[in-house]
């Protein structure tokens, strides 16, 4: 376990687009941890489990503007669309560059208490200990809100 903000450093050891005869694969391994008091050697890489956003009861997932309906415009779910009255489509405000870094973590009641894994993704163990990721259906994309798993060894499923 490391302090929570702590910085990971490491490296993409293989990444490849998905070819006709050929998977995509992608390979990360992070070196170390380094926090306000501290860091480590650590040797982890990316798996293909991922921590999805927890749901609540009566949790709307759409990500239409909450006034959508009652506009006459027309919304084509690439955002929200400028309306002065939606505080949704407002710019959000600039950081002062002379202020600390935001820091302030997402609450931890959004993300699921349990790991599922990444859908059309496979992994390999190497003789290493590397862990490479697969996908015959897709190009392997990471998004960053996403939270993904990182271990020492490929993960199995829990029972």
């Amino acid at each position: 376990m490391v302090p929570q903000g702590a910085t990971l450093s490491g490296e993409v050891t293989e990444s490849a687009e998905k070819a006709a005869s050929e998977p995509s694969r992608l390979a990360i391994r992070m070196d170390s941890a380094a926090w306000k008091n501290g860091s480590t050697p650590i040797k982890v890489y990316l798996t293909a489990w991922y921590y999805p956003m927890a749901t609540l009861p009566n949790q709307d997932l759409s990500y239409q503007p909450p006034d959508a309906a009652r506009s006459p415009k027309n919304w084509n779910g690439a955002g929200t669309y400028p309306d002065p009255n939606n505080p949704a489509s407002q710019p959000f405000p600039g950081r002062d560059s002379s202020q600390e870094p935001n820091t302030t973590p997402s609450p931890s009641s959004n993300i699921s208490k349990h790991r599922v894994p990444l859908k059309s993704i496979e992994s390999t163990s190497q003789n290493d200990g590397a862990i490479t990721l697969l996908s015959t259906h897709m190009n392997i994309k990471l998004d960053k809100v996403t939270t993904y798993v990182l271990a020492s060894g490929d993960l199995m499923p829990r029972k």
